[in-house]
């Protein structure tokens, strides 16, 4: 019986010992990414070299941590034969080797986010026939992790989808009309079943026409569709798009400029049905009982060599045009009057308001489009600063305290719509009543420790609004008042009014606060990747212009 109990005893020290044995962390998964397919162009023969196409595989760790341990990866060349030749492209030479077999690369360590392990250009191998697969699958190892391999099916040949650039006006004034033109061809080898027309139009431009087979959004939040300034329709054109064959869309796409046009963007583009970009969340289908389509035009020689992409290049399905619109948008300074004695604190909204009538927009940096600048009066001291707003000295320099600065420069979003305010929250404390006490608030373009007149702006009379507190004829409120009240001047610069007393906020100029944090601009401080569009001054504008390449019909 005793010898019993001593094995039971036993047994339950190692169920023990198990239970308090500490459990080591499961080792990372690294996901590894490629393209889905890649196509090549078929191989010339002798009558030149073979085009090259690139393929890029990436690794994601979408962990805090780098992982600190060697790791291999591997790509065997052995499926490829007959099929496509490789080349490691420039730059990656000592990241990686090649043999006639395998891509060999190595890594001492992994950063956290996405990074490229190899990029290779692929080119059709000599005697390959059109149609002919092969896939392309990139694996890795490293002692303590697991990686999720990624592969990519190379294929010889593909449709390529062409686009035309449509003979466009590009300086109009509001309201101008003009016809949009489709004109697309399949330049590949293989067939195409359905294409998707896709337009952007930036807020300036109206796309007239609905169909009952296409989607309209807008790249909007909040119900403000110059947030990001960007609104898409895609059309379905049912039917098979042959190799060798020009087609144009058969119905009227007219383009409109808006009252509130300025500098403005259009892209447009043809994709398989299936390969278009997702359109934004805001989704709508529209029945008009008439359906947009595209009809054949003429016989058209096939595959141009000196092409690449998976249909066969993605550069030539798309276009893209800017239209300078004969506008202006004035930009007014909003003052404030406050009244209060020492010891109070105030929550003012300081900042101003775009009159219009146009909107103004860097798509392509999203830079500011404006600067306000802030001068605190005397006696009052800043306890809160808005997001977007620094402190500097009283001569525009550099100040490392953002606090109690006398000075401030707050700088908007890439965009700022048409009829939209502009208001950056304060919080001052007034330290000493001083009667009439007066600072300023001035909006503009940037410069060297100020602001100065947008050349786009009309006028520049109401640039400047008064910011002051115990004006003349005003006092502190004897009684306790939690409430404001907002008096526009007749003028061109508004002013609004704020009563405080001690313990007692009070927000002081009638415009909307977002709540925290950056003014309530209706404008993202997001930048819009734009392709190659390039943000140009022209006319002391700011001027949208597209530089990616395009491919077209002579």
């Amino acid at each position: 019986m005793r010898k019993r109990i001593s094995l039971l005893a036993a047994g339950a020290l190692v169920v023990l010992g198990a239970a308090i044995t500490p459990a080591h962390a499961a080792d990372p998964v690294f996901t590894l990414a490629g393209p889905a397919g890649i196509g090549l162009r078929p191989h010339p023969g002798k009558s030149g070299e073979p085009q090259k196409a690139s393929v890029e595989f990436r690794i994601v760790n979408d962990s805090t941590k780098t992982f600190d341990r060697p790791s291999t990866f591997t790509i065997d060349l052995g499926a490829l034969k007959g099929v496509a030749d490789v080349a490691l492209a420039k730059g990656r030479e000592k990241d990686c080797t090649l043999t006639a077999v395998a891509v060999t690369c190595k890594r001492w360590g992994l950063w956290t986010g996405e990074s490229t392990v190899v990029k290779l250009d692929l080119s059709a191998a000599a005697g390959s026939k059109v149609g002919a697969t092969a896939d392309l699958t990139l694996t890795g190892t490293a002692e303590g992790a697991t990686f999720e391999a990624a592969t990519t099916k190379v294929r010889v040949g593909g449709p390529d989808l062409v686009l035309d650039r449509a003979r466009l006006k590009a300086e109009q004034k509001p309201g101008d009309r003009q016809n949009l033109s489709i004109v697309f061809a399949n330049e590949g080898t293989d067939p195409v079943n359905g294409v998707v027309l896709e337009i952007r139009t930036t807020h300036g431009i109206d796309l007239v026409e609905q169909y009952d087979n296409c989607s309209y959004s807008e790249d909007s939040t909040a119900g403000r569709p110059w947030n990001t300034g960007w609104s898409t329709v895609q059309c379905l054109l049912e039917g098979e798009y042959e190799p060798g064959a020009l087609y144009g869309v058969d119905g009227s796409l007219t383009l409109k400029a808006a009252p509130h046009a300025f500098m403005d963007g259009l892209t447009y583009a043809v994709y398989a049905a299936g390969e278009q970009p997702k359109a934004a969340a805001k989704n709508r289908a529209f029945a008009a009982g008439n359906k947009l389509a595209a009809a054949k035009q003429a016989p058209k020689a096939a595959a141009r060599s000196g092409r690449q992409a998976p249909d066969l290049d993605p550069w030539n399905n798309i276009q893209e045009f800017d239209f300078t619109t004969r506008n202006t948008a004035d930009l007014v300074a909003t003052g404030v009057s406050l009244t209060g004695k020492a010891g109070d604190t105030v929550d003012v909204e300081l900042g101003f308001r775009n009159n219009g009538p146009a909107w103004v927009a860097d798509l392509r940096h999203g830079d500011a489009v404006a600067r306000t600048d802030i001068v605190i009066p005397a006696g009052a001291r800043v306890t809160k600063v808005p997001a977007g707003c620094k402190g500097v000295a009283a001569d525009g320099g550099d100040r490392e305290q953002a606090l109690g600065a006398p000075r401030y420069f707050c700088s908007t979003g890439h965009v700022v719509g048409e009829k939209e305010t502009v208001a950056y929250p304060f919080q001052l404390k007034i330290e000493k009543a001083v009667t009439d006490s007066k600072g300023s608030i001035t909006v503009g373009r940037e410069k060297p420790r100020g602001t100065t007149g947008q050349p786009w702006d009309p006028n520049h009379g109401n640039d400047t609004a008064t910011l002051v507190i115990n004006a003349k004829g005003t006092g502190p409120n004897p009684t306790p008042s939690g409430t404001t009240t907002a008096s526009p001047t007749p003028t061109g610069s508004a002013t609004a009014t704020a009563t405080v007393t001690p313990s007692t906020t009070a927000t002081g100029t009638g415009v909307t606060t977002n709540s925290g944090g950056l003014a309530s601009t209706g404008s993202s401080a997001q930048a819009i990747a734009l392709g190659g569009a390039v943000l140009l001054a022209v006319g002391g504008g700011l001027f949208v212009a597209f530089r990616r390449k395009a491919g077209g019909h002579a």
